[in-house]
């Protein structure tokens, strides 16, 4: 995710990117969304939905323009080689016109020279090369920025894996445990368990939910100490299995509401639900750290923004229906954190195979993202640590690494199984980083940087839509102010209490 250069991989059609990246997008925060969308009423949600939707697609295309620049300065660097390589023999000397910049990373020679830019104008900035974010940092921030990177994308993945551990036993200890002992059929019927409820027997429900926490680890966490390849059909898997849950859900919604068994009445504003809310739908918006990995192998690149911009539109039409048809199906009071559990009332579907297998479809599918997720921060770790030349102890490569990135957060999702805060919070504050300020500063650093070595008349062939430094300032500013909305919302909450 945040590592160097690699392979580009095996190349697909614009439409199959399309494809792909939805399915990256839509994932575990579409699951918290309909929650949201019932706290905080169904008019601001929907506002705040489209804004939020709006600012990622920019900050998607700010990213998309960083790759192209980044291909450009690779491309660049090899052809300053070949030319040192073939006149090493006559001059050993740098010109005036070099200008090194150094802040404990190096970076390329600098200087516009017409005849490359005309040899290469065509190509010269075309994405071939997948360039992950954690190398577009060091090519552009200096030391500061580029650890300041890795800061931010390690929490951000550490709230991702504190999410990952919650869910499953959530969902396992739902599914499982009932007051009346008649196994899920009372799960989402709108009555409230406490955690010191009975389970089975003598086992209240929050230790059925330790007990499964303690087996998820137990089964998962050793994939942290190995690397997960060769996940190909697993995700294929899973993707269909996911789309057959979302559908699934919002027919079954549909069919109730149709039928007049609809319970649901939303209010249009409750201010008090826009913390989590905001958190929520900026999780579910997030793929700016993957797209390296999505964009690259993409055949055709020539429109890929007017790509993205159809994938967004699609993607909120696909959220507004499964929030509205889940807040007019189901009371506020009953809607679940984890919103495929409010299908496993025996009132709402009578088929027992269906409800078994939407309330423990976040197992099946989290399950197998949890040790991808984990490998990533774990290697995240190591590069952030990483000197050149340097190598890691076997005992730190092989045990500190994954211990650290195993155990905070089980530690968390043993402290808490508050879904919705979860979410809220890894989106507010790590998930502003990645999807507002980065992407924000690479568009920025990168534009100046083209402009030092291939001349101020250079236009990147993938420049953003917004190319104007007043949208790259306009997200800076919201970012920064959502970093502080969100926190004075927590302390003026916490202090009610």
């Amino acid at each position: 995710m945040a590592g160097g250069i690699t392979d580009t991989g095996e190349l697909y059609s614009p439409y199959v990117g399309l494809v792909y990246m939805f399915n990256l997008i839509v994932g575990t925060g579409a699951l918290t969304m309909p929650k949201a969308f019932a706290t905080a009423g169904w008019l601001v949600s929907l506002v705040l939905l489209m804004f939020l939707g709006f600012m990622s697609y920019m900050t998607t295309t700010f990213v998309v323009e960083a790759m192209a620049a980044a291909n450009a300065q690779l491309r660049w660097k090899r052809m300053e080689k070949r030319k040192d390589d073939e006149d090493e023999d006559s001059s050993s000397g740098v010109s005036d016109s070099d200008v090194l910049l150094q802040d404990g990373y190096e970076r390329a020679e600098t200087r516009p020279i017409l005849s490359v830019q005309r040899r290469g104008s065509l190509n010269i900035f075309e994405i071939t090369e997948r360039v992950e974010m954690g190398q577009m940092a060091s090519m552009f921030f200096n030391k500061v920025g580029v650890n300041l990177f890795y800061f931010c994308i390690i929490i951000y993945l550490y709230g991702d894996l504190a999410i990952y551990a919650a869910a499953v036993p959530v969902s396992l200890m739902q599914v499982t445990c009932s007051a009346t002992g008649n196994h899920s059929c009372s799960v989402g019927d709108g009555t409230k368990y406490n955690d010191t409820d009975k389970c089975w027997g003598p086992i209240r429900r929050i230790d059925a939910y330790r007990l499964y926490l303690a087996a998820f680890t137990l089964l998962l966490g050793p994939f942290t100490f190995f690397n997960v390849q060769k996940t190909k059909y697993l995700q294929i898997m899973t993707s269909l299995m996911r789309w057959i849950a979302f559908i699934l859900m919002i027919i079954l919604a549909l069919i109730r509401i149709s039928r007049g068994q609809a319970e649901g009445h939303p209010s249009m504003a409750q201010l008090s639900g826009i913390r989590n809310l905001f958190g929520v739908c900026v999780y579910s918006f997030m793929c700016q750290h993957s797209l390296p990995s999505l964009i690259t192998p993409i055949s055709k690149k020539k429109h890929v923004n007017k790509l993205v911009l159809l994938d967004y539109i699609l993607i909120l039409a696909f959220y507004s229906l499964l929030s509205f048809t889940a807040i007019y199906c189901f009371r506020n009071d009953t809607l679940m954190d984890m919103y495929t559990l409010n299908f496993t009332n025996c009132e709402i579907i009578n088929v027992a195979f269906i409800r078994y297998f939407l309330g423990l479809f976040p197992v099946f599918t989290i399950s197998t993202n949890f040790p991808i997720i984990a490998v990533t921060l774990r290697n995240n770790w190591k590069t952030l640590f990483h000197r050149e030349g340097g190598t890691y102890p076997w005992v730190v490569d092989r045990i500190v690494f994954p211990a650290i990135t195993l155990v905070p957060p089980v530690l968390v999702a043993f402290c808490t199984h508050d879904l919705e805060s979860l979410v809220g919070i890894t989106g507010a504050y790590a998930g502003n980083g990645i999807q507002y300020l980065i992407p924000a500063f690479l568009a920025y650093c990168s534009r100046k940087d083209t402009q030092l070595v291939f001349g101020s008349g250079t236009v990147n062939k993938h420049l953003s839509p917004f190319r104007h430094t007043f949208w790259i300032v306009f997200v800076l500013i919201w970012g920064l102010s959502c970093f502080v909305f969100v926190t004075a919302n927590i302390v003026l909450s916490e202090s009610k209490l």
